[in-house]
């Protein structure tokens, strides 16, 4: 009896999982009917009849990210890399999906693959790290090409890393420090070279100021001696024309003599004073008595002067 219950129990389980089918709202399931295509049943309480339909295939139809293996691809130097990546697909039409191939994901990994080989080995491993968009782009036009009929949609494809060997990489670290000492050592010889050129550029702005200032004190100098000079001449000029005014007087040209022979008796009176001179010539003696008759002349003179000067009319008859 328990052996029948449980039997029974069993056939409605069986026929009542394949009367109802809810089917979830990301997804969608190809129905067949006797194993040919019925219907795509879209999210939601669908019945089947049992043993006549099934669901064949349930198809995620959210975007998907699969992780594409590392690999070994040549680049257009001939080094090797292990690249590896993710790619981002989505189904777009769940009936393509099930019946245009076996293995969706299986294929868009595979297809990745070989056409990251094929574009690595298009470019330098210089240009591997800086065309990395670029290649990102082609990878997927070309899968998305092949992926149509499949009802596939390649949204994107990212390149993780790009791995040389070990003996590249020291090579690549050696050739990147060489380039470091070299741009530091131009950048030291511009600064070197930067700094005796404002150097100079100073030294000669000095030397302009220095020249120019020597140049302004020489002119200052000349303008103050040609001053100096102009006021001599002036007064050399102005005691010119008084003493010729002088001499044009009566008594005048005497005087001036007088005057010599006073200024010649004083030079020689110090010349005297300051030699040793015992015994003198003749004719130094005899100075004495001339101007001795000068100084006579000189003061008569200088009454006959003052005569005239105190009567302006001359004698009265």
């Amino acid at each position: 009896m328990w052996t029948a219950l449980l039997i029974f129990f069993a056939i409605l389980f069986v026929i009542i999982t394949r009367l109802f089918i809810i089917v979830e709202f990301r997804e969608e399931v190809i129905q067949e009917r006797l194993g040919k295509y019925k219907k795509t049943l879209s999210p939601g309480f669908h019945f089947m009849i049992p043993f006549v339909d099934r669901a064949a295939y349930r198809q995620e139809m959210r975007e998907q990210v699969i992780d594409v293996p590392s690999q070994t691809c040549i680049t257009k130097d001939n080094i090797e890399v292990a690249v590896d990546g993710l790619i981002y697909i989505k189904v777009m039409d769940a009936y393509r999906a099930s019946y245009g191939i076996s293995n969706y994901i299986a294929a868009a990994v595979n297809l990745a693959q070989t056409t990251m080989r094929s574009e690595i080995g298009k470019i330098t491993l210089d240009d591997t790290f800086s065309e990395r968009d670029m290649m990102n782009e082609n990878i997927v036009e070309e899968i998305d090409k092949a992926a149509d009929p499949w009802g596939i949609k390649v949204m994107r494809y990212e390149i993780k890393n790009i791995s040389p060997s070990n003996d590249i990489v020291d090579t690549m670290e050696k050739q990147m420090e060489a380039e470091r000492e070299k741009r530091a050592e131009i950048t030291n010889s511009e600064g070197y070279r930067e700094a005796r050129i404002n150097e100079s550029k100073g030294e000669q702005q000095s030397q302009i100021l220095i020249s120019e200032a020597q140049r302004q004190k020489r002119i200052n100098e000349a303008k103050g001696r040609a001053k100096e000079i102009e006021l001599v001449a002036t007064a050399t000029a102005n005691g010119i024309r008084r003493v010729s005014k002088a001499i044009e007087k009566p008594g005048g040209d005497m005087a001036v003599k007088t005057k010599l022979v006073e200024q010649y008796i004083d030079q020689f009176g110090k010349i005297i004073k300051s030699t040793n001179v015992s015994v003198l010539p003749t004719e130094t003696a005899n100075l004495k008595t001339f101007f001795e008759g000068v100084g006579t002349l000189k003061r008569h003179t200088q009454n006959s002067h003052s005569s005239s000067s105190a009567n302006p009319q001359g004698p009265t008859s």
